[in-house]
């Protein structure tokens, strides 16, 4: 009797062979690396930038930091602004990723960010770069406000605490407590935002009629605390990247002061 060799595992000739759904999924993972690194040189690098400017011009000739609800509103800027940069690199991003799972004769094929944008805005038009710009805004304002406004006043309790001098520990103790704000705040906005994205329609009428009616239907029929299911694994996705994010920004900021400015 002929052998036969199972799918995925190996042929005739006993050479291990590669499943077309492990290529599938390896590539469509890649896809949208180049958007992925645009957005993040947009959106992160405008906020983080508007709102260490912002900040310092606000901070007193004695050096006395603003107030945490100025630095909310420095942190709500920041993240408006910085969500409306990175929209086009986002509406790219989440075409180049959608793409492997859309029937061959429905993909795109954009070859990098790049070319999906200038195709987006050739054959759609230039406003489509920006469609979803408006809830993408509104979610940033939200993290925004929270991550940096918690980051700075967290960093600024560390120091007058007295146990804390600006160096790194303090600036990872001061992250972490940011990242575990921000997670709490964002979630409920991230439970809006997918529930209104993945919402049916039934007998011809949409599910939920805006974000207030999602926040209203989850905690009535699912509890309040649901808004915040899942809340470990996601700040143990947010918690590092708080942290990376402000180490580097703290030590950017010194290297720039002690290099152009101490002069």
């Amino acid at each position: 009797m002929a052998a036969t060799a199972s799918p995925g595992t190996g042929g005739m000739d006993g050479k291990p062979r590669t499943s077309p759904k492990s290529v599938k999924f390896l590539f469509g993972g890649l896809a949208g690396l180049s958007a992925g690194l645009l957005r993040q040189a947009t959106y992160t690098t405008t906020r983080l930038g508007i709102y260490t400017v912002l900040f310092e011009r606000l901070t007193g000739a004695d050096g006395t930091p603003p107030g945490f609800l100025l630095k909310a509103l420095i942190g709500m800027t920041a993240g408006a602004t910085g969500a409306f940069v990175g929209t086009p690199a986002e509406v790219a991003l989440i075409r180049m990723t959608a793409d492997g799972r859309l029937p061959a004769d429905q993909r795109r094929g954009y070859k990098n960010v790049f070319n999906a944008l200038i195709r987006i805005a050739q054959e759609e038009g230039v406003p489509t770069l920006w469609r979803g710009c408006i809830p993408t805004m509104a979610r940033a304002v939200v993290v925004n406000a929270a991550q940096l406004a918690s980051y700075s006043q967290s960093k600024q309790f560390l120091l007058d605490s007295g146990y804390f001098s600006d160096n790194i520990l303090c600036h990872f103790c001061a992250s972490m407590i940011s990242g575990l704000v921000t997670t709490a705040a964002s979630m409920p906005v991230d439970i809006v935002k997918t529930r209104i994205q993945n919402m049916r329609m039934i007998d011809g009428k949409p599910e939920y009629k805006n974000g207030l009616d999602v926040l209203l239907k989850v905690v009535r029929y699912e509890g309040f605390f649901s808004l915040w299911k899942g809340f470990t694994p996601y700040y143990a996705r947010l918690g590092p990247h708080t942290v990376l994010t402000f180490i580097f920004l703290e030590q950017m900021n010194k290297a720039y002061k002690r290099l152009f400015l101490s002069g």
